[in-house]
């Protein structure tokens, strides 16, 4: 039987505990529910259904924690990119006011869950920060800060001095600060959920990659390699993984999203000085630039960032030199910083920057695109499939269940996305209207 591929080199895999292999699927098994995809989503909604007493099955092509959920910067961010709350409230009616509100209430979830885990991930729960890079952002942060208030959220304006003092730097005007948001090793986090939802009954089938999905009336059957899962309900939890190593399984689904290479950084450990000069509560910060600057503190003093690239041609090399200079002019302090770790991965977009959820057949349940912001809502989702799941209409759940709908010409978007970044910059250098 084939090994399952090696996670990629990161920081995370060099500093994260292994878990015990699971096993590869072999022969037939019936379950309740099977679940493609070990990542936040099909880990989080494999413990919720566990735990209420459903027999589950997870397979996964790679091992725990492979794609997205394993290789992110590990920010836990209460707020989508480019999606508004009132804006959702008015596309989507009441779903949508209900949707902004688990977006909002996301963040608090995660840490909860960890908290009842006890799950050790190096979590910190100490704000999250999203300063303004131009006076006129902080006329935007200011609408933002006033909008999801009005959801309960613990958000606050800071001031440019404010900030100055939070951030270490004097680069940004303002800003608003989620005080419910915060940081954790995200593979960590991920083994340790699929170690909860093992503890509670579901079974993780690693190296297992899912060949074909079909309703019989037996049943929905998900064939592998080597066997094969029989189950009354199928959660699609692959994300921007979905045509990642088998496109037949469902390629409707994997052409509604467009993967962008994301690439995160990790610094060597910092001097106790610049620490305690840069970013010295050690929130998770991710400012108002399209091309974004982001950046937090990790356990052992590395600072973990990471940038963006049209062109991803020796991308690492290009990105320490244009990250180093760029952490050179906000931090004189640091200096061009050496970076230990450069890796990436595909993160999930859609050109409105809201995520997809679906119900395209009975008994079966997906959704796609994080756009950036998938550690808090990807594990939150996790109970919320395990509600439609367990029965819970499409219109009452939190999420706007839509059909599939692929991109036309999604080959031609795939080539042609990254070159949006040009036209971020653009707009970075001009005041939002």
């Amino acid at each position: 039987m084939s090994l399952p591929p090696p996670l990629p080199p990161s920081l995370w895999a060099s500093v994260t505990p292994p878990r015990p292999p699971s096993a590869a699927l072999a022969g037939e098994v019936r379950a309740d529910v099977a679940i493609v995809g070990a990542g936040f989503t099909g880990l989080s909604a494999a413990l919720a259904l566990a735990e209420r007493g459903r027999k589950v099955v997870v397979l996964e092509a790679a091992v725990v924690g492979w794609g997205a959920s394993g290789r992110n910067n590990g920010q836990v961010i209460p707020t989508m990119t480019g999606a508004e709350p009132d804006a959702m409230a008015r596309l989507f009616g009441e779903t949508g006011e209900r949707f902004a509100q688990l977006v909002s209430d996301s963040a608090a979830g995660l840490f909860d869950l960890v908290r009842r885990q006890r799950i050790d991930c190096e979590a910190v729960q100490n704000g999250w920060f999203q300063p303004a890079h131009s006076p006129g952002r902080v006329r935007l942060s200011a609408a933002r800060v006033e909008a999801w208030s009005r959801r309960g959220a613990p958000v606050s304006l800071l001031d440019a001095e404010e900030t100055a003092r939070l951030v270490g730097s004097r680069d940004w005007y303002g800003g608003m600060l989620n005080r419910s948001g915060g940081h954790i090793n995200p593979l960590a986090f991920a083994r340790g959920l699929a170690a909860a939802a093992e503890a509670a009954g579901a079974v993780i089938h690693e190296a297992s990659p899912v060949d074909s999905l079909e309703r019989t009336p037996a049943g929905w059957v998900l064939a592998t390699g080597a066997g094969r899962v029989v189950a009354d309900q199928v959660l699609l939890a692959s994300n921007g993984y979905t045509d990642g190593f088998r496109p037949a399984l469902s390629p409707s689904l994997a052409r509604s999203l467009v993967p962008v290479l994301s690439w995160q950084m990790a610094t060597e450990p910092q001097s106790d000085a610049v620490r305690a000069s840069v970013l010295p509560g050690r929130q998770a910060l991710s400012d108002t630039h399209g091309d974004l600057r982001f950046f937090r503190w990790d356990a052992r003093g590395r600072l973990v960032t990471g940038g963006a690239l049209i062109v991803p041609l020796n991308g690492a090399d290009r990105l320490r030199r244009l990250v180093g200079d760029r952490f050179a002019r906000m931090f004189p302090q640091m200096g061009v910083p050496r970076f230990e770790f450069v890796w990436n991965g595909r993160i999930g977009m859609t050109d409105d920057r809201m995520p997809r959820f679906h119900n395209p057949a009975e008994g079966l349940w997906t959704w796609v695109a994080c756009n950036g912001r998938g550690v808090a809502l990807s594990t939150a989702l996790g109970r919320v499939f395990a509600d439609a799941l367990g029965g819970v209409p499409p219109a009452e759940l939190p999420v706007p269940i839509t059909p599939v709908r692929p991109y036309p010409f999604h080959a031609v978007a795939r080539i042609v996305a990254p070159a949006m970044l040009a036209w971020y910059r653009f707009k970075d250098a001009r005041e939002p209207a």
